[in-house]
């Protein structure tokens, strides 16, 4: 155990080195890491318990969410019966169920085609028998499909995932740092953005649904007419953005839809340099616009967002390009967000703020300041207490600990991790997992010098002998710390991820590090007693 080849001991203090060398850019300012080359520039981040910022719990709007599931049932319903030429009346959603009356001599064969829209649901829920779709002959010709709380629940969890991916990509365009966004529960999303301390823009970014829609005007109707209630069955009112808020009356048809965006960039008009969003769109939605521009041509279209009109615009002739502009008044940030909305994609589903905080960073100067003197405190006195039980060996220990701190900040440096509060006491807790490692190996030395054996034999035998402890020790250890990054969150995960580390690189120094120190120092001084 204490034999090193020169290719060995070289490998190990290379990789000690090259880790610890990775926490170096922490020490520099982020104005001078940002002049170095990009892969010398990951550092730690600190999170939101340390440098401040915003705190906002969002919850995803689980009735709009079920509207959305029953208005799908209903045009698939629509499409199938279509499909399969057989006449229905009466289609709609009542209540929690979609409803259709078709002839009892086509009944049979509706049900039928139905049935197929009724898809098991995904994971545990398919194996237990758990459908998309119930769908049940009500008597009479009537049928009568319903959407069980199991897949209600699965729709909600696809619109929380997809609602993270979103808000993620909204975030990021704002150019914050290392945002934590998560989910909590079944229906809730967690965004944490450390440094932002007016959350004020945020929330107007993740409160807007940003569904977007272009749709022909209907000129056939005034709309002081449809304000009146005189509203064609395929149209419907809605308001301009801007006030007056204007009213228009738009067809519910939708002639191409934001999902067919590629791009969307702020500018100015260069005619009159008001702010403006010019968009592309894919090759799906530019045939799309294309047809519906050329088949329109003097007539009004409108541009809405979230149900309101930012504009409508008549159609002076075909655009063919798959590109346009929007223009509506804006303000340069006005038109900055609408862009960052229009990239990020639309939200599945609307979000409420049930829960806002935001941290000042003195709080957080406080947390860092109250964690540097544990730190330095819990490290002073594991020192002199190595220092004065094992003597030399002690020393040699405390030196493989401080090593084992730097590769922990070295290696979290390199994932760029954030650091929480939590997270340094996993580190604190840390340096006392290492020592207890160096001291498993001491004692058992002491036994085996206890036992008769000389100097060499009891050391090799300490190192050999002490290894299984350890492993044992420090692997239960790092079972608990993964069970707590898979089950827990926020602060509880950054704990859990700077213990783990901490047991991987205190398994690594205490038996590369701790004994090529202690090989070196008996191949050089060859002992006959050990000073311990």
């Amino acid at each position: 155990m204490l034999y090193f080849t020169r290719w060995k001991a070289l490998a190990v203090v290379l990789t000690a080195f090259v880790v610890c060398l990775c926490a170096v850019p922490n020490f520099f300012s982020e104005a001078t890491v940002k002049t170095w080359p990009n892969w010398a520039q990951r550092r730690l981040v600190l999170g939101l318990d340390l440098q401040g910022g915003s705190h906002i719990l969002l919850e995803v709007d689980a009735n709009s969410v079920k509207k959305d599931k029953l208005d799908q049932v209903r045009d698939d319903v629509r499409r199938t019966l279509r499909d399969a030429k057989i006449g229905y009346t009466g289609l709609g959603v009542k209540g929690d169920n979609v409803e259709v009356r078709v002839k009892e001599a086509d009944q049979a064969t509706a049900l039928s085609k139905l049935r197929e829209l009724s898809q098991p649901l995904g994971g545990l829920l398919g194996s237990s028998g758990q459908r998309s779709v119930e769908v049940s002959d009500a008597g009479g010709g009537l049928i009568r499909l319903s959407v069980p709380q199991a897949a209600i629940n699965d729709r909600l969890r696809q619109a929380v995932e997809q609602s993270i991916q979103i808000i993620e990509r909204r975030v990021n365009e704002l150019g914050t740092v290392e945002p934590l966004i998560q989910r909590q529960g079944l229906d809730r999303v967690l965004v944490q953005v450390p440094g932002l301390q007016d959350p004020t823009r945020l929330k107007e970014i993740l409160g807007k649904t940003a569904k977007m829609d272009f749709r022909m005007v209907d000129t056939t109707v005034s709309p002081e007419d449809a304000l009146q209630g005189r509203v064609p069955s395929d149209s419907e009112v809605l308001r301009g953005m801007e006030a007056p808020h204007v009213p228009y009356v738009v067809k519910k048809q939708v002639l191409v839809s934001g999902a067919d965006l590629t791009d969307a960039q702020p500018g100015f008009d260069q005619r009159n340099g008001q702010p403006i969003v010019s968009f592309k769109f894919n090759t799906s939605g530019a045939r799309k616009f294309a047809i519906a521009t050329t088949e329109n041509v003097k007539q009004p279209f409108a541009i809405i967002l979230d149900n309101e009109v930012i504009s409508a615009p008549v159609i002076q002739e075909p655009i063919t390009g798959g590109s346009g502009q929007i223009s509506g008044n804006f303000t340069v940030q006005q038109a900055n967000d609408l862009a960052i909305l229009l990239r990020a994609g639309a939200l599945p589903a609307p979000l409420t703020i049930i829960e806002e905080r935001t941290v000042g960073p003195g709080l957080g100067q406080d947390s860092i300041a109250a964690g540097e003197l544990a730190s330095y405190v819990g490290s002073i006195l594991v020192i002199v207490f190595m220092t004065l039980t094992y003597r030399l060996f002690g020393l040699f220990a405390n030196i493989a600990v401080a090593v084992n701190v730097a590769m922990i900040f070295g290696v979290l440096s390199l994932l760029n991790a954030t650091l929480t509060l939590p997270g340094i006491a996993g580190i604190v807790l840390t340096v006392g997992i290492a020592v207890d490692s160096n001291v498993l190996i001491y004692e058992r030395i002491r036994e085996e010098l206890r036992a008769g054996r000389n100097a060499i034999s009891a050391i090799d035998a300490g190192f050999s002998r002490a290894l299984a402890t350890i492993l044992d020790s420090n692997i239960t250890t790092f079972i608990a710390a993964a069970v707590l990054f898979y089950i827990g969150t926020g602060p509880v995960r950054g704990f859990a991820v700077t213990l783990g580390i901490g047991i991987i690189t205190t398994v690594f120094t205490a038996f590369t590090v701790t004994r090529l120190i202690v090989a070196t120092w008996v191949r050089w001084k060859r002992p006959k007693t050990v000073p311990i």
